[in-house]
């Protein structure tokens, strides 16, 4: 059977929302991840929005629920109303919109805060016992708020192949422990029951990103 998943969002679009292709990953519903997603995004301003021609700040100013309802056609609710209960897992994709409309991890890095009802729904299902899926710059949240808790975001050197390893430096800082994993691979912290997956941490083909991100949804739902 079909398991009710929560996807959260945070935008549309890479540089200031979510990751379309984590995304959209995460929301395939095949026969091999048999989930039944009900998405939410906070309905709140943007920290700001970003021209993915130029790379560069507009003067515009957008919401992000407004945003996200374009990845979920339109089939999408305010996180205030989230109730765990009835829900077997939890899942959020990745894109700096994360790091940005979610928490402050973009301008503060560790010293960040997280929104509060990000916060509380990241708790409600880790008291609840349910099982939460991160991935690309999303696990920031859990290493913010569980601390000694193991995730992933690929690895801690920085290269070409790695960009934004110095990532995992900052989350080992705040007491969480870093694996390092490839693009395809999950660490699953089974004491937290935290799935995550590094995603676009890592400059690799699409193709290899919707493999690591349909792992981590698998690892998610085998949890719940």
């Amino acid at each position: 059977m079909a398991k009710r998943v929560a996807v959260v969002l945070a935008g549309c679009g890479v540089f200031d929302g979510t990751e379309l292709h984590e995304a959209s990953a995460v929301l395939d519903n095949s026969p091999f991840s048999p989930l039944q997603a009900e998405v939410y995004a906070p309905n709140i301003p943007q920290m700001h929005v970003v021209d993915h021609v130029k790379g560069q700040p507009t003067p515009e100013q957008r919401n992000v629920l407004v945003e996200s309802a374009r990845i979920a056609r339109g089939n999408i609710k305010d996180l205030a109303t989230l109730d765990v209960k009835g829900l077997d897992a939890l899942i959020i994709p990745g894109g700096f919109g994360v790091a940005k409309n979610l928490s402050t991890w973009a301008t503060q890095g560790k010293n960040c805060s997280v929104s509060k009802e990000v916060e509380g729904v990241l708790r409600a299902f880790h008291a609840a016992h349910k099982p939460i899926g991160l991935c690309c710059i999303s696990p920031v949240l859990a290493a913010k708020i569980f601390p000694g808790c193991e995730v992933t975001v690929g690895h801690d050197t920085e290269c070409e192949q790695w960009p934004y390893a110095k990532t995992a430096e900052a989350m080992k800082e705040l007491g969480c422990k870093h694996i390092n994993s490839q693009v395809t691979e999950v660490h699953v912290d089974t004491q937290n029951l935290l799935v995550t997956t590094s995603a676009f941490m890592c400059n690799a083909p699409i193709h290899h990103i919707h493999d690591g991100v349909g792992n981590m949804v698998r690892e998610v739902l085998r949890l719940a």
